[in-house]
């Protein structure tokens, strides 16, 4: 297996991860927002791990964006849809999906009451599972099944 296969691999993959971790941060979030729930240190580890985890998948992103046949550089590239999803679109929604959850958490540990805490993160992690959805959406892959 080639270098650009694996983290292809590994990338898809890693992203239920993610997505699991993401979503249910959100989910506990939104139970403790309307549940009044105090913040506990295990909604604290749960975000943070969250947050790590799409830090990690960016890490992964970024070593198989330098891989990609599919990444182009020079003319043409944005004439080309998939080369400018590929090349432009894919990373700029995910690392602004990232910045997101950064945002948000950085946020959360600022707050000082708890129904602020889980406010920050149901508003900024479900902001960016949802950019994630739809970049993924965008690329015409099964949201599903993995990258081939």
């Amino acid at each position: 297996m080639n270098a650009y296969k694996f983290f292809l691999e590994f990338h898809s993959g890693f992203r239920y991860i993610v997505m699991v971790l993401v979503l249910l941060a959100i989910l506990v979030a939104f139970a403790g927002l309307l549940g009044k729930r105090p913040y506990t240190n295990g909604n604290r580890k749960l975000n943070l791990f969250a947050m790590i985890s799409a830090h990690v998948q960016l890490l992964i992103g970024l070593v198989l964006y330098f891989l990609s046949p599919f990444v182009r550089f020079g003319n043409g590239v944005m004439k080309d849809a998939d080369a400018r999803y590929w090349t432009v679109e894919h990373l700029a929604m995910m690392i602004f999906a990232i910045v997101l959850i950064t945002i948000g958490h950085s946020k959360s540990k600022k707050a000082t009451l708890p129904g602020e805490k889980h406010r920050v993160i149901a508003l900024f992690y479900l902001l960016a599972f949802v950019t994630v959805v739809v970049a993924i959406i965008q690329s015409h892959r099964p949201l599903l099944g993995m990258s081939h």
